[in-house]
Formats: C-alpha cells, sequence, structure tokens
C-alpha cells in the first residue's frame, strides 16, 4: 500500500482504489478505450463512488485514464509501438539496477521478498488477475528499492503503469500464469545465493515476456 494515513483512513482507502484500478487498467481487466461510470467501478470494487472518482482522477493525471463529463471515465489505449518502446527502456534500467541490489539486500528481508513473490503465486493461483498485477508492482519495486534510488523507483513505477499486459488471461486459461508468476521465487533465489549477474540476466528474460507472453505474442 503506497502513501500515507489519514485520521479517517480515507487517504488509505483512495491508494488502495487506485492501486487496484491502475492494475485492472494494466492487466486489461477494464478494456482499453471503454468508458466506465464511477459508480459502475464502485460496485465492482465494492467501495462507495467518491474514492473511485478520486483515485480515477489519480489515473488521469497519470495517463492511464480520460475524464468523459458526464460519462465517467475512458482507458487510454497503448499502442504496441509505445509498448515496445516502453519495454525497451525497462530493459536498460531494471536489470542492471537488480544486479546492483543484489549485495545490498540484507538476509533478514528475504523472507519478506519470499512473502511477496508467494502472493504472486496465490493471485494466479486464484485466477486473480488483477490481484497479480499488484502484488507483482509491490515485489518488483520493492526489491528496487534496495537501490536507495527513489527517482529510479518512481520512473520504472510509471512505466510499469504505462504497460498493458493483455495476455495475462490466455495465460490463465491455458494455466501457464502461474509458471510466469514462479519467476519470482527463482530471482528471489539469486538474491539469496548473492549471484548478481544471475539475477540481472533473470530479470532481464522476465520484462521480455512483457513483450512476448504477457502481451499475447
Amino acid at each position: 500500500m503506497s502513501g500515507g494515513q489519514s485520521a479517517d483512513g480515507r487517504e488509505t482507502q483512495r491508494d488502495r482504489v487506485r492501486n487496484e484500478l491502475r492494475a485492472a487498467v494494466v492487466s486489461g481487466d477494464l478494456i482499453p478505450g471503454a468508458v466506465y461510470s464511477a459508480p459502475s467501478l464502485a460496485a465492482r470494487f465494492g467501495v462507495s463512488s467518491t474514492p473511485v472518482r478520486e483515485a480515477m482522477l489519480d489515473l488521469v493525471k497519470e495517463g492511464l485514464a480520460v475524464a468523459q463529463p458526464n460519462k465517467g471515465f475512458r482507458i487510454t489505449e497503448v499502442s504496441d509501438q509505445d509498448l515496445d518502446q516502453i519495454t525497451a527502456v525497462r530493459l536498460l534500467i531494471e536489470p542492471p539496477a537488480v544486479r546492483a541490489v543484489v549485495p545490498l539486500v540484507p538476509a533478514a528481508d528475504l523472507p519478506l521478498l519470499r512473502t511477496l513473490a508467494e502472493h504472486i503465486v496465490v493471485a494466479a493461483r486464484a485466477g486473480d488477475l488483477v490481484g497479480y498485477v499488484e502484488a507483482d508492482r509491490i515485489f518488483h519495486l520493492t526489491l528496487l528499492g534496495y537501490t536507495g534510488n527513489q527517482h529510479l523507483v518512481n520512473v520504472v513505477a510509471g512505466l510499469r503503469a504505462r504497460t498493458r499486459l493483455l495476455g495475462l488471461a490466455p495465460l490463465l486459461a491455458d494455466g501457464s500464469l502461474v509458471e510466469s508468476a514462479m519467476e519470482h521465487h527463482q530471482l528471489t533465489d539469486f538474491v539469496e545465493y548473492g549471484d548478481a549477474v544471475g539475477a540481472e540476466l533473470m530479470m532481464h528474460r522476465h520484462i521480455g515476456h512483457v513483450r512476448g507472453l504477457w502481451a499475447a505474442r
């Protein structure tokens, strides 16, 4: 969960709803080009319309949606060219960053990374695509956080938000999403063994799925 918590808990709920809505956009659960009203999204996510409207306005600022007066919010469409370029930038940033953090992760923090990795597997087994994308986001940003470079983490978070993983549903249907989820445990293995080069190569392969398996290519 990101962000702080206000006295009445409202900011925390807004953060939670925003993260779930963002994950729904990335996974394709919210269809690119479709228009959704705040009440319909509120019913879908089991909350009131107010935090949904506030969260969607946050996503508008992030470029993930466009406000449609008197209608709701249209989910932004992203071209294949844009997705290829986003992935290319991620490949330049994330694998070497992961290589750099391997010696920086304290042994005492390995159980946390294991738990976060397992959350991704659990979501995959449950068929929860929104939960899968959000758990994946938390795992990777937590790992990158060991760089101590918040600017890098923010850049990667922004790039991930603009990614579309429309191939996750077919992977779920054929039962191979769990296999992809298990890669997070494999990455954690490299961190635990202190294998920085292996972690970098694993991360490079992992991001490659963004325009391969996870894009239904």
